[in-house]
């Protein structure tokens, strides 16, 4: 059975070392696992939240896409599109507009965190925020369930949209009664690899501490050569344990190349000697893939014509069959077509979900709604996901009244309204 996996990429600009080893590298290596069918799209609406300026627009898009295409991404081989070239994600984002619960948008993280800054500024609530950004999640939620995808890869600040879309998605198959979505899994790798920047912290633009990714060959040796040491002079062990220079190293390296630059390390290499040797062994991996960006950057034209085509080939596959459909369902008919009222027995009734989260605190919490999105369990917090779910686990088995007394949640319903929730949750298992 194919899974569908989905990475939506924001046009932001050239990326840089810590994005390539933390996202690029290692989501084209899972896009060619056995049984993955993989879209990769440039969310060129969602940039538009937050800068409204077309040129800078248009740049950073074609870098973008000239990026991972350099880096190895098989478009014959994945869905790689622009998010603006399938007009049926917007018309989608309005049939989940009105199913949406504005209680659940009230609280997406972005949204939140706009207002705290206005209230900490002593300005209006809402002041400079736009609806672009409030209804953000309904738009994301449009970009997975357009195409069922069975799984999203996003960062742990990410994980609450993923949330959304499964509510939305749910709501909208309980409304029309039917299935129409797959309720998307969210992935996060805890192995994701970080580089620290040239001053030591996480490499950030906003930090201003980044490499390009395709900086020319002296650019690139000049950034190296920059990187923060310390004082340790040449003869002196040196720490491979919290150096920069190093972890870069290690995430450019085999194995065995790792334990000779380590060695070295404790041998008392000089810090221009190692700086060297850092320099030539990334620059061996990114020098070709820096003349396919130059190359592809050189003709844009091609790239535009391979999203333009991938596009066009989505949509004919997926996307306008599926809002066909959808028309179909939510009452957007031919009027000379009177359908069959169903059969009561024929609607189906949406099932109870736990749904885990994390929020600001940094912990991790879960709840249990029912089909139509009632809350009947909320839970304190806890500090691991794992923790949160066995708890979960544990919840689903609850035959008595007496396993729902806890001081690690808090029952928001009658005992026999949450006991009937979790027994057609066992049922349909």
């Amino acid at each position: 059975m194919t899974t569908r996996v989905l990475t939506g990429i924001t046009p932001s600009g050239t990326p840089h070392l810590g994005n390539y080893v933390g996202a690029i590298r290692p989501a084209i290596a899972a896009s060619r696992a056995q049984g993955i069918e993989s879209f990769f799209f440039l969310a060129d609406l969602h940039s538009l939240i937050k800068a409204q300026e077309p040129e800078r627009t248009q740049r950073s898009t074609l870098e973008i896409a000239a990026s991972w295409l350099a880096c190895g991404l098989d478009p014959e081989q994945v869905w790689f599109y622009r998010q603006s070239d399938i007009p049926e994600t917007n018309e989608l984002m309005w049939f989940l507009t009105v199913v949406a619960s504005k209680g659940i948008l009230n609280r997406a993280h972005a949204y939140k965190a706009a207002m705290d800054k206005n209230e900490a500024d002593g300005l209006d609530q809402d002041a400079g925020i736009s609806a672009g950004l409030f209804m953000y999640p309904v738009l994301m939620a449009a970009d997975i369930l357009i195409f069922k995808a069975n799984r999203v890869p996003v960062g742990r600040d990410q994980i609450q949209h993923i949330e959304m879309a499964r509510d939305f998605g749910q709501r909208f198959n309980h409304v029309y009664g039917k299935e129409y979505f797959p309720l998307p899994e969210v992935v996060i790798d805890e192995q994701v690899a970080t580089l620290a920047g040239l001053d030591g912290r996480k490499m950030s633009k906003s930090y201003n501490n980044t490499i390009p990714l395709f900086a020319p060959r002296e650019e690139l040796k000049k950034l190296v050569f920059s990187i923060l040491t310390d004082s340790r002079a040449p003869g002196e062990a040196k720490d491979t344990e919290g150096s920069p220079l190093f972890q870069m190293y290690q995430t450019f390296a085999t194995p065995e190349q790792t334990a000779a630059f380590a060695a070295a390390f404790a041998a008392g290499i000089s810090w221009g000697d190692a700086k060297q040797q850092l320099f030539e062994r990334v620059d061996a991996e990114l020098s070709p893939l820096r003349e396919r960006y130059d190359a592809l950057m050189a003709e844009p034209e091609k790239i535009e014509a391979l999203l333009r085509r991938r596009g066009r080939q989505l949509r004919e596959q997926y996307a306008v069959p599926l809002l066909k459909e959808l028309r179909h369902a939510v009452g957007l008919r031919d009027l000379a077509d009177v359908p069959q009222a169903p059969a009561a027995a024929s609607v189906r009734v949406a099932l109870p979900v736990f749904k885990q989260y994390r929020e600001k605190d940094g912990r991790f919490y879960f709840k249990l709604s029912d089909g139509e999105g009632a809350l009947l369990i909320q839970s304190t917090g806890f500090d691991s996901p794992r923790d949160a779910g066995q708890l979960i686990a544990v919840l689903k088995q609850a035959e008595q009244g007496d396993a729902l007394q806890s001081e690690l949640f808090k029952l928001e319903a009658e005992v026999d309204q949450v006991l009937a929730a979790l027994l057609a949750l066992r049922e349909a298992a």
